[in-house]
């Protein structure tokens, strides 16, 4: 039962930190796990797992790629599940190690840096949209949720494995950018228009908490602020949808 125990305990952000592990559940999320070329170290499933033909293969797979596989009763499995409507199954991976000193950038580049987004929702949206962008990296900053919580994972439909997600301080991020010479653009209400900025070949975009905005340190940091236009007595965009639409707005151009 080692793994019934550990699935339970990686639904806390610091069993996650501490173990360097995350779950992640459901046949498609599994499925995309195993294709990602992450380490697996083991799954659990229950009866509910046999009730398609896909989820019977996905069992196959698990077994044939020679993961421990425990078979628990759907109670014990519902105890370690984060989900509504269950399939059954459910995985357990080593976290990419990702550092940001690490990541080299192109002569042409974008970064996503997520500060304070706390819905796991728009976390997993914006990781999927930044990837869909061709964004290099997301940059997440501490008070924003965790990129490997499951409904982070389940959101972004296991994007993760493959987006480069990073966890940094602000004070690193700022040095990293600096270093780079990689100006740092914000979105705020009040900012210049985003339709009349010409972005820079590389370029970080920070995009705040979804009711407070960017940290003052953080706006403060920013070499500009953008805005995006919008119709009268409509005073915000959710989160996600924003950075998609700042994301396109300021794409490389050949």
């Amino acid at each position: 039962m080692r793994i019934l125990t550990l699935a339970r305990d990686l639904t806390r952000r610091k069993a996650r930190d501490r173990s360097g592990l995350f779950v992640a559940e459901g046949i498609r999320l599994v499925e995309e796990l195993l294709a990602s070329g992450l380490h697996v170290t083991g799954a659990l499933t229950c009866d509910l797992i046999d009730r398609t033909p896909r989820g019977a293969a996905l069992v196959a797979q698990l077994h044939g790629r020679g993961i421990d596989v425990v078979r628990v009763s759907e109670r014990e499995f519902l105890s370690a599940s984060d989900t509504e409507s269950p399939q059954g199954v459910l995985a357990i991976a080593e976290k990419p190690v990702e550092a940001l000193d690490a990541l080299v950038l192109p002569a042409v580049a974008r970064l996503l840096v997520l500060d304070g987004v706390q819905d796991p929702g728009n976390v997993g949206t914006l990781l999927r949209t930044a990837a869909a962008l061709g964004v290099a990296a997301t940059l997440v900053l501490p008070g924003t949720a965790d990129p490997w919580n499951a409904k982070v994972v389940r959101s972004g439909v296991g994007i993760q494995f493959k987006h480069r997600t990073i966890d940094c301080t602000e004070e690193a991020l700022l040095a990293f950018l600096s270093r780079h010479e990689v100006p740092l653009w914000g979105a705020a209400a009040a900012g210049r228009p985003i339709d009349g900025m010409v972005p820079p070949a590389r370029l970080a975009i920070a995009m705040g908490n979804e009711g407070a905005g960017l940290k003052p340190s953080v706006r403060d940091a920013c070499a500009a602020l953008v805005a995006l236009p919008m119709m009268p007595g409509v005073e915000s965009l959710n989160v996600s949808v924003a950075a998609g639409i700042a994301l396109y707005a300021l794409r490389p151009r050949a």
